[in-house]
């Protein structure tokens, strides 16, 4: 099949693709092992077979209105499919064309001054690890980078985001304890455009007290730094921690009501083994993934890419496919 050969071929051409195999490696054992085990009991497409599909992708936390929505896709043209190998390339195919339906748009950045990035989400989802990592990610592509420490009233998460910058060598603009972050943006955005700064990352509170006030919180922080940078906020990524699932997916949902959220980061996707959520999270969210938390370093933080993706969770490269 010309396309799984191609992703196959840019999977094995990409610097990235060693992380993709060890940190979705349980995703891989609970997903793409377990398709691989029908084999055993391979007969063409049939009931059965249909059943079993449907059962691995629910296990993998897909979900079940969008495991419906993938198992009547692959059923309906996959009839004249006799041999397994062509099957299991048919379903990875169906994957990639249920992600990518929709298209993505490209990240946003500001060509006329620094571009601001908002990063949201609940307390513990790895939020302002994340920016650390992205700070790094940026600094690699000769991005001059700053980080805004606007998450002022969890205890520990100024000092704890400045101490990554100061390892990194970024500046980190912060305020005083319980400070309203609006203002901590403010000088954020004064200082990015003074200093030539490329990227602006805004590592924003995590509270989830009630929608009224996040709504409010958000709404007042885009206020005030289009203000300051009239197109920003370019970018406002959710930060969402692979482990929950579907939990998550019920996060985003608040977050969304709340603000013009424009893409996903999943973090901790090497401590789960229910990949299938990047799936779910494409299909009712209508948001695309934009990185992937593939280990703890600052470097394993990697762009997604749903070929790879697919690959990673699926064959690996273990055969020639």
């Amino acid at each position: 099949m010309g396309f799984f050969k191609s992703i196959i071929d840019s999977f094995r051409k990409n610097e990235d693709k060693d992380k993709y195999l060890s940190g979705l490696d349980r995703s891989k054992k609970t997903f793409g092992d377990r398709i691989r085990a029908l084999s055993n009991s391979f007969h063409g497409i049939n009931d059965e077979l249909l059943e079993e599909i449907m059962v691995i992708l629910l296990e993998s936390d897909v979900g079940i209105n969008t495991a419906q929505k993938i198992v009547d896709r692959f059923e309906a043209d996959a009839a004249d499919i006799k041999k397994f190998d062509s099957m299991e390339d048919y379903l990875i195919n169906v994957l990639y064309e249920f992600y990518q339906e929709e298209g993505d748009k490209e990240i946003q950045y500001n060509e006329e001054g620094p571009t601001v990035i908002f990063m949201v989400g609940v307390n513990g989802s790895g939020k302002t690890t994340t920016s650390a990592k992205l700070i790094q990610y940026y600094q690699n592509q000769g991005k001059k980078v700053a980080v805004a420490a606007a998450d002022t009233f969890r205890a520990g998460a100024v000092d704890q985001i400045e101490e990554w910058a100061n390892r990194l060598d970024a500046p980190c603009i912060k305020g005083k304890p319980n400070q309203d972050p609006s203002s901590v943006l403010v000088d954020a955005c004064r200082y990015a455009r003074e200093n030539d700064i490329d990227i602006l990352l805004c590592d924003t509170a995590g509270r989830l007290q009630n929608k009224a006030n996040l709504m409010k919180e958000l709404s007042k922080m885009s206020r005030v730094v289009k203000k300051e940078i009239e197109t920003a906020p370019h970018e406002v990524w959710l930060v969402l921690d692979a482990t929950t699932g579907q939990n998550g997916i019920s996060q985003a949902k608040l977050f969304l009501e709340a603000t013009d959220v424009t893409g996903i980061i999943l973090t901790k996707m090497d401590g789960t083994a229910k990949g299938g959520v990047v799936l779910a999270i494409r299909d009712l969210l209508h948001i695309p993934v934009r990185f992937l938390g593939l280990g703890e370093k600052p470097e394993d933080l990697k762009p997604f890419d749903i070929g790879m993706f697919l690959i990673g969770i699926t064959k690996g490269l273990e055969q020639d496919a």
